[in-house]
């Protein structure tokens, strides 16, 4: 059966089109077409509002209500891509914060388990740590945080063979440049954040193959006139790509804006939610490694004030990048889809609507409300 979805308008992931429809089938795109040419043997749904791609979320430690710490299941994954899907979200890297060798080992478990299960919205992992910077430690346990050693460098490649998508997020304090170089030689996207190394220091990790930047601005060395720092790094060196958590809370407004304007390429800027259990729910507080974390006023919050991840979703992200910024949409909407998409090398089936790629669709209203959300050309979510 060849299904057609016609809306005012369709993003592909790069151009706008107007008068036209997504055609799919078996769960792949074909095109997007002129509505002149829709084949007649199609199964043709009409909407208001327009069609995007899905959202790829590379960074999502919960949400439905529970956290990939707390339990390494695969139901626990299929309950955090269901919690995220109705905000648009149609890939997303469950994360494993700072842990023990243990639950890192039953995270991948799961995670090969969710692949093998097909779980709708499952992309893969990223593991956030341990081997990170205690100085920038965040809501990361310090009793856990410590320096990769062979052990794990060879657990992490034989993680990848079980989770080919698998991001890593490291400190230059902790693991040094070759162990980047291995790790990026066999397929693993390295990211590095919680780290206050220098400039230059970043720069070797990415001429040694590391290709991203962990919630920018955030846990992180900021720029100062004579030292750079990892903030520095991540805009000025082409190579990287960098995860914004786009709330208003964990960077002020001014600040996103100066960072997009500034960001050298082949890299971008794109959104992560950096999502807690509590997306999806009316929860108040839960528990993270035994430590309390507080939702009040739309942030996240330990005992003692340090913000703990976001309360989130990807929608009101790209609202906020679109209406308090003032990013044009179509860019706003690239950074949530094509552009994660492209730092974790998938955007051949992922971020955009192109011959070939899933039918994860979204269907946006006129006030860039969630309508519908297609993943693989099945509907997940309808509002």
């Amino acid at each position: 059966m060849i299904h057609a979805i016609k809306a005012a308008a369709i993003f592909d992931g790069e151009n706008w089109h107007d008068d036209a429809v997504l055609v799919h089938r078996d769960g792949i795109v074909d095109a997007v077409v002129p509505a002149a040419d829709l084949p007649g043997s199609a199964d043709v749904v009409e909407l208001d509002g327009m069609l995007v791609p899905g959202f790829v979320d590379l960074q999502v430690n919960g949400g439905g209500g529970v956290m990939l710490n707390d339990r390494q299941d695969v139901e626990t994954i299929r309950t955090i891509c269901t919690a995220h899907a109705r905000f648009g979200t149609t890939a997303l890297l469950p994360t494993l914060i700072t842990d023990t060798p243990e639950v890192t080992r039953a995270a991948v478990e799961a995670g090969a388990g969710a692949l093998a299960a097909r779980v709708p919205g499952f992309l893969g992992l990223h593991l956030e740590g341990p081997h990170l910077s205690l100085s920038r430690k965040g809501a990361h346990d310090p009793m856990l945080i410590r320096p990769m050693l062979d052990a794990d460098e060879a657990a992490l490649i034989a993680a990848h063979e079980k989770v080919p998508v698998l991001l890593t997020t490291v400190a230059p304090e902790s693991v040094e440049p070759a162990r980047i170089a291995r790790l990026a030689q066999a397929g693993i996207v390295v990211s590095l954040g919680h780290s206050d190394t220098s400039y230059g220091r970043a720069v070797a990790c990415a001429e040694a193959g590391a290709s991203m930047a962990t919630h920018l601005f955030n846990a992180m060395s900021q720029i100062g006139n004579r030292e750079p720092g990892l903030v520095g790094a991540a805009i000025d060196a082409g190579a990287f790509s960098a995860g914004l958590i786009a709330d208003g809370i964990h960077v002020d407004a001014a600040t996103i804006r100066i960072a997009v304007k500034a960001k050298n390429g082949p890299g971008h800027i794109f959104l992560v939610t950096d999502a807690m259990a509590t997306i999806g729910t009316e929860m108040a507080s839960f528990t993270l490694n035994g430590r309390r974390i507080t939702r009040s006023g739309g942030k996240l919050t330990l005992d003692d004030g340090t913000l703990a991840g976001a309360d989130l979703d990807m929608t009101s992200a790209v609202r906020f990048m679109h209406r308090t910024i003032g990013l044009e949409l179509g860019e706003a909407l690239r950074m949530a889809s094509l552009y994660p998409a492209r730092a974790m090398k998938v955007d051949a089936s992922h971020g955009r609507f192109v011959n070939g790629a899933r039918a994860d669709i979204v269907h946006l209203t006129d006030g860039l409300d969630i309508g519908n959300v297609w993943i693989g050309g099945e509907k997940v979510f309808a509002a």
